[in-house]
Protein backbone atom coordinates (compact mmCIF):
# COMPACT_ATOMS: atom_id res chain seq x y z
CA UNK A 1 0.00 0.00 0.00
CA UNK A 2 1.37 3.56 -0.84
CA UNK A 3 2.70 5.41 1.96
CA UNK A 4 0.67 8.41 2.60
CA UNK A 5 2.18 11.81 1.78
CA UNK A 6 3.08 14.43 4.99
CA UNK A 7 1.20 17.12 3.02
CA UNK A 8 -2.59 16.57 2.72
CA UNK A 9 -3.06 17.62 -1.37
CA UNK A 10 0.25 16.30 -2.45
CA UNK A 11 2.07 13.22 -3.57
CA UNK A 12 5.07 11.33 -2.31
CA UNK A 13 7.07 13.38 -5.39
CA UNK A 14 6.14 16.82 -4.29
CA UNK A 15 3.54 17.56 -6.63
CA UNK A 16 -0.05 18.50 -6.96
CA UNK A 17 -2.32 15.28 -6.93
CA UNK A 18 -4.86 14.71 -9.70
CA UNK A 19 -8.53 16.14 -8.17
CA UNK A 20 -11.70 15.89 -10.51
CA UNK A 21 -15.17 16.93 -9.98
CA UNK A 22 -17.77 14.53 -9.78
CA UNK A 23 -21.08 14.47 -11.35
CA UNK A 24 -24.06 11.95 -10.89
CA UNK A 25 -26.36 11.29 -13.53
CA UNK A 26 -30.03 9.63 -13.52
CA UNK A 27 -31.01 7.07 -15.60
CA UNK A 28 -34.79 6.85 -14.46
CA UNK A 29 -35.70 3.64 -16.34
CA UNK A 30 -39.38 2.13 -17.12
CA UNK A 31 -40.81 -0.28 -18.98
CA UNK A 32 -42.73 1.23 -22.36
CA UNK A 33 -44.79 -0.41 -24.64
CA UNK A 34 -41.83 -0.98 -27.38
CA UNK A 35 -39.00 -1.58 -24.54
CA UNK A 36 -37.02 0.44 -22.26
CA UNK A 37 -37.50 3.61 -21.64
CA UNK A 38 -35.32 6.55 -19.83
CA UNK A 39 -36.53 10.11 -18.24
CA UNK A 40 -34.06 13.32 -20.37
CA UNK A 41 -34.70 16.42 -19.55
CA UNK A 42 -33.60 19.64 -22.08
CA UNK A 43 -31.36 22.38 -20.71
CA UNK A 44 -32.37 25.65 -21.08
CA UNK A 45 -31.29 29.40 -19.69
CA UNK A 46 -28.00 30.33 -19.33
CA UNK A 47 -26.11 26.91 -18.24
CA UNK A 48 -23.67 24.71 -20.29
CA UNK A 49 -24.95 22.75 -23.06
CA UNK A 50 -28.58 24.66 -22.91
CA UNK A 51 -31.02 22.87 -25.61
CA UNK A 52 -29.93 19.77 -25.15
CA UNK A 53 -30.83 16.94 -23.87
CA UNK A 54 -29.57 15.07 -21.01
CA UNK A 55 -29.97 12.87 -18.35
CA UNK A 56 -30.63 14.67 -14.57
CA UNK A 57 -27.97 15.35 -13.73
CA UNK A 58 -26.03 17.68 -11.02
CA UNK A 59 -22.59 17.99 -8.50
CA UNK A 60 -22.10 16.64 -5.33
CA UNK A 61 -22.75 19.18 -2.47
CA UNK A 62 -19.91 19.53 0.30
CA UNK A 63 -20.56 16.56 2.61
CA UNK A 64 -22.48 14.66 0.57
CA UNK A 65 -22.32 11.46 -0.82
CA UNK A 66 -23.40 10.38 -4.61
CA UNK A 67 -26.43 8.10 -3.72
CA UNK A 68 -27.72 11.37 -1.15
CA UNK A 69 -26.71 13.67 -4.58
CA UNK A 70 -28.52 11.36 -7.27
CA UNK A 71 -31.38 11.27 -4.53
CA UNK A 72 -31.62 15.15 -4.10
CA UNK A 73 -30.78 15.94 -7.99
CA UNK A 74 -33.87 13.51 -8.68
CA UNK A 75 -36.15 15.88 -6.19
CA UNK A 76 -34.64 18.98 -7.43
CA UNK A 77 -35.10 18.55 -10.78
CA UNK A 78 -37.86 16.07 -11.38
CA UNK A 79 -40.11 15.81 -8.32
CA UNK A 80 -39.81 12.33 -7.92
CA UNK A 81 -38.81 10.43 -4.22
CA UNK A 82 -36.09 7.63 -4.48
CA UNK A 83 -35.38 5.14 -1.57
CA UNK A 84 -31.56 4.51 -1.08
CA UNK A 85 -31.70 1.10 -1.45
CA UNK A 86 -33.64 1.62 -4.88
CA UNK A 87 -30.20 3.50 -6.24
CA UNK A 88 -28.35 1.15 -8.31
CA UNK A 89 -24.60 1.73 -9.97
CA UNK A 90 -25.07 1.61 -13.47
CA UNK A 91 -21.53 3.26 -15.35
CA UNK A 92 -18.82 5.50 -14.77
CA UNK A 93 -17.44 7.91 -17.63
CA UNK A 94 -14.02 9.60 -17.14
CA UNK A 95 -14.89 12.76 -19.37
CA UNK A 96 -13.09 15.62 -20.63
CA UNK A 97 -15.22 18.44 -22.23
CA UNK A 98 -14.46 20.61 -25.63
CA UNK A 99 -13.81 23.44 -23.68
CA UNK A 100 -11.62 24.10 -20.47
CA UNK A 101 -8.68 21.88 -19.74
CA UNK A 102 -9.73 20.07 -16.93
CA UNK A 103 -11.87 16.43 -16.73
CA UNK A 104 -14.56 14.87 -14.63
CA UNK A 105 -15.96 11.48 -13.43
CA UNK A 106 -19.37 10.98 -14.28
CA UNK A 107 -21.53 8.52 -12.17
CA UNK A 108 -24.92 7.12 -13.84
CA UNK A 109 -27.35 5.44 -11.75
CA UNK A 110 -29.89 3.62 -12.48
CA UNK A 111 -33.44 3.67 -10.95
CA UNK A 112 -36.30 1.65 -11.98
CA UNK A 113 -38.43 2.33 -8.69
CA UNK A 114 -39.70 5.68 -7.00
CA UNK A 115 -42.80 7.35 -5.98
CA UNK A 116 -43.92 10.78 -7.90
CA UNK A 117 -44.45 11.79 -11.47
CA UNK A 118 -41.60 13.57 -12.89
CA UNK A 119 -42.29 17.37 -14.29
CA UNK A 120 -39.58 19.84 -14.75
CA UNK A 121 -39.15 21.59 -11.41
CA UNK A 122 -36.37 24.31 -12.38
CA UNK A 123 -38.07 25.80 -15.23
CA UNK A 124 -34.86 28.10 -15.31
CA UNK A 125 -32.90 25.50 -16.41
CA UNK A 126 -35.08 23.08 -17.97
CA UNK A 127 -37.67 23.46 -20.95
CA UNK A 128 -38.81 20.56 -21.91
CA UNK A 129 -38.71 16.51 -20.07
CA UNK A 130 -40.10 13.39 -21.17
CA UNK A 131 -39.62 9.62 -21.79
CA UNK A 132 -37.95 8.44 -24.57
CA UNK A 133 -36.82 4.86 -26.24
CA UNK A 134 -33.41 3.28 -24.84
CA UNK A 135 -32.66 1.68 -28.32
CA UNK A 136 -33.47 3.79 -30.69
CA UNK A 137 -35.35 6.32 -29.90
CA UNK A 138 -32.91 9.19 -28.22
CA UNK A 139 -33.89 12.96 -28.71
CA UNK A 140 -31.06 15.15 -30.47
CA UNK A 141 -29.58 16.67 -29.71
CA UNK A 142 -28.09 15.42 -26.84
CA UNK A 143 -24.92 16.02 -24.64
CA UNK A 144 -22.16 13.59 -25.99
CA UNK A 145 -21.00 13.17 -22.75
CA UNK A 146 -24.76 12.09 -21.24
CA UNK A 147 -24.78 9.89 -24.89
CA UNK A 148 -21.29 7.96 -23.60
CA UNK A 149 -21.94 7.00 -20.62
CA UNK A 150 -26.08 5.98 -22.24
CA UNK A 151 -24.13 4.04 -24.75
CA UNK A 152 -21.98 1.78 -22.11
CA UNK A 153 -25.23 1.81 -20.23
CA UNK A 154 -26.87 -0.36 -23.42
CA UNK A 155 -23.81 -2.32 -24.40
CA UNK A 156 -23.85 -3.52 -20.67
CA UNK A 157 -20.51 -2.14 -19.60
CA UNK A 158 -19.16 -0.28 -16.67
CA UNK A 159 -17.67 2.54 -17.71
CA UNK A 160 -16.27 4.66 -20.45
CA UNK A 161 -13.32 7.32 -21.62
CA UNK A 162 -15.00 10.36 -22.94
CA UNK A 163 -12.05 12.78 -23.93
CA UNK A 164 -12.95 15.46 -26.23
CA UNK A 165 -10.27 17.70 -28.23
CA UNK A 166 -10.92 21.33 -28.32
CA UNK A 167 -13.19 21.86 -31.81
CA UNK A 168 -15.20 19.26 -30.96
CA UNK A 169 -19.00 19.83 -31.04
CA UNK A 170 -20.66 19.70 -27.15
CA UNK A 171 -23.67 18.20 -29.10
CA UNK A 172 -23.77 14.25 -29.72
CA UNK A 173 -23.02 13.70 -33.65
CA UNK A 174 -23.30 10.50 -35.49
CA UNK A 175 -21.35 12.25 -38.37
CA UNK A 176 -18.61 13.11 -35.75
CA UNK A 177 -15.68 12.04 -34.11
CA UNK A 178 -15.99 9.31 -32.30
CA UNK A 179 -14.69 9.94 -28.59
CA UNK A 180 -16.14 7.26 -26.58
CA UNK A 181 -13.82 4.28 -25.58
CA UNK A 182 -16.06 1.36 -23.69
CA UNK A 183 -14.66 -0.06 -21.32
CA UNK A 184 -15.44 -3.97 -20.49
CA UNK A 185 -15.78 -5.13 -16.60
CA UNK A 186 -13.82 -8.46 -15.86
CA UNK A 187 -14.42 -11.77 -16.53
CA UNK A 188 -17.69 -13.05 -14.53
CA UNK A 189 -18.95 -9.95 -13.41
CA UNK A 190 -15.88 -9.18 -10.98
CA UNK A 191 -17.11 -11.07 -8.51
CA UNK A 192 -13.77 -11.98 -6.13
CA UNK A 193 -13.11 -15.26 -5.35
CA UNK A 194 -15.97 -17.81 -3.66
CA UNK A 195 -15.51 -18.44 -0.28
CA UNK A 196 -15.48 -21.95 1.14
CA UNK A 197 -18.30 -23.56 2.59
Amino acid sequence: MPEEPAHPGRTVSGGPRHTVPVDVHLILRRDGEDGPQILLSRRAGPVYATGLYHCPSGHLDPGEDMVQAVIREAREETGVLISPEDVTAAVTVHHRPPVGTGSRIGVFFEVRRWSGQPAVREPDRCDDMGWYPLEGGLPEPMVAYCRAGLDAYRAGLPAAVHFQEPGDPIPYAPEGPDRTLLLPGPPGGGRGPTPSS
